[in-house]
């Protein structure tokens, strides 16, 4: 017999957009938005443990970039990712924005999100706040509502912003669904505006990462990341090579 799912409700809010909720199920934590959207999903004992394929691609997507100092986060969730790139990459200076005043206080509160002295967080609409941020390194955006990606996920003006706020040499990761053919959303907006320079990497739970360099001069280092990957993977607790080997370039 298998032991019975037992969830523990720690925290529900109501804003603007809908209610947030903080679950409880065993040895993780879940951060939903609206009705049972499960946004993010924290392993309480170590928050900077990558349980989700499309979480681990992302972080594929940082070890793309050798060295990287400054990192935005446009979507902070319960700040897992944020957390594993703090952690394991030598990270300087790292902005997230996040819409939700309550996301990132209950992630501090009950997801383990730390009080980072290098990490700032601001509130309020990504697509308004982009051009007042930092250029970084590395750029994330993962903005999911309760009824799927925001309108950035196919905003051309807002991507494009994103990949110009970029360092020389920076990367570009974003989180896009994929649809029923497995192609990106937006795949021929995504060709035009990229000039179908950037790589994919396709995960089980539906999404389709993007791994966007700053310009076309620019290229990906497989051997380095292959090897970035497997240096870390010690510190990690897991292999990130099967994910690795499914980059593709754009379709």
């Amino acid at each position: 017999m298998t032991e019975e799912r037992v969830e523990r409700v720690l925290a529900e809010v109501h804003d603007e957009f809908g209610m947030i909720r903080v679950l409880e199920v065993a040895d993780y934590r879940f951060l939903e938005f609206g009705e049972a959207i499960e946004q993010s999903c924290v392993f309480t004992a170590d928050p900077s443990w990558l349980e989700y394929d499309y979480t681990r691609a992302m972080l594929i997507g940082a070890l793309c970039h050798a060295a990287p100092e400054s990192a935005l986060f446009l979507g902070l969730g319960a700040g897992t990712l944020t957390q594993a790139c703090l952690k394991f990459l030598p990270l300087e200076d790292v902005e997230a924005i996040e819409l939700r005043p309550d996301v990132p206080r209950l992630a501090i509160e009950y997801m383990g999100l730390d009080d980072d002295p290098r990490l700032y967080i601001r509130i309020g609409d990504a697509l308004e706040l982009l051009d007042s941020a930092e250029p970084a390194d590395l750029i994330f955006v993962d903005l999911y509502t309760d009824v799927g990606p925001g309108v950035g996920h196919l905003a051309w003006g807002f991507l494009e912003n994103c990949q110009k706020r970029l360092n020389p040499g920076g990367w570009l990761v974003i989180n896009q669904w994929a649809t029923d053919d497995g192609k990106p959303l937006g795949a021929a907006l995504l060709r035009g505006l990229y000039h179908r320079h950037y790589w994919e990497l396709p995960v089980k739970e539906g999404n389709v990462i993007l791994i966007v360099p700053a310009d076309l001069e620019q290229d990906l280092d497989m051997p380095g990341l292959v090897a970035r990957a497997e240096a870390l993977a010690p510190r990690l607790g897991y292999s990130l090579q099967s994910l690795i080997k499914d980059i593709r370039p754009a379709t």
